[in-house]
């Protein structure tokens, strides 16, 4: 599967070309519904603030959606396709099944790396996991964005609006927990990310991945 992450890169991607392909899109992903039919296979959603700032575009999903029960509860509506999971900052682990609290590990992504394991996907492709923010503040610090944002594909991401600063360091230690968790049951991750700072898993480019997904 392919974990859509929402970096700048993406916009350098032809994305149409994962239509047939097993993904996962990764919080306010919708903002790009507007440019490409993505046609999600299902969607994770885990900060507060992007809960709270996305209630009707995550209602209105028509794939399977995972989001943090805390902040989505009595915020979201009940759906048949809205999935709510516990999930947990502290301590750092990585849960093989995702019916029990899956930790953040300061970052969605690492929440849809144990979901991706958890329903048996033996290979699993990043893009637009950049990995690389202009921020000034402390991580997980939580700031109003003043005009456009440019950490994000749209401009209209957190543009004007709050949001956690990024911690990288803590989110690559998480990432080299799912990386062994991976590599131990024979299966891998890879970044395919255009441009992407992350160097925690083995690069591919996006056309290697398409490649290597339909085979």
């Amino acid at each position: 599967c392919f974990i859509i992450g929402n970096g700048p890169s993406l916009n350098k991607m032809d994305l149409s070309l994962l239509k047939d392909r097993n993904t996962i899109g990764l919080n306010k992903i919708y903002l790009m519904f507007d440019k490409v039919d993505l046609n999600l296979t299902y969607h994770v959603a885990v900060n507060p603030l992007v809960i709270q700032q996305s209630v009707q575009e995550f209602e209105s999903l028509l794939c399977p959606s995972f989001l943090a029960m805390r902040p989505s509860h009595r915020v979201i509506k009940h759906s048949p396709n809205i999935y709510k999971i516990c999930t947990t900052d502290a301590p750092l682990l990585f849960q093989e099944n995702a019916s029990k609290v899956l930790c953040e590990g300061f970052t969605v992504t690492f929440v849809a790396m144990q979901i991706a394991f958890f329903m048996g996907f033996k290979k699993v492709y990043l893009i637009g996991i950049d990995h690389s923010f202009v921020s000034d503040g402390k991580p997980n610090e939580r700031q109003k964005m003043a005009g456009s944002d440019p950490n994000h594909f749209s401009p209209l991401y957190f543009g004007g609006q709050d949001w956690h600063l990024p911690d990288l360091e803590g989110s690559e230690v998480a990432y080299r927990l799912a990386k062994f968790y991976f590599e131990r049951d024979n299966r891998l991750i890879y970044d395919a990310t255009v441009g992407g700072k992350l160097d925690v898993f083995p690069k591919v480019s996006f056309g290697e991945a398409l490649a290597m997904s339909g085979r």
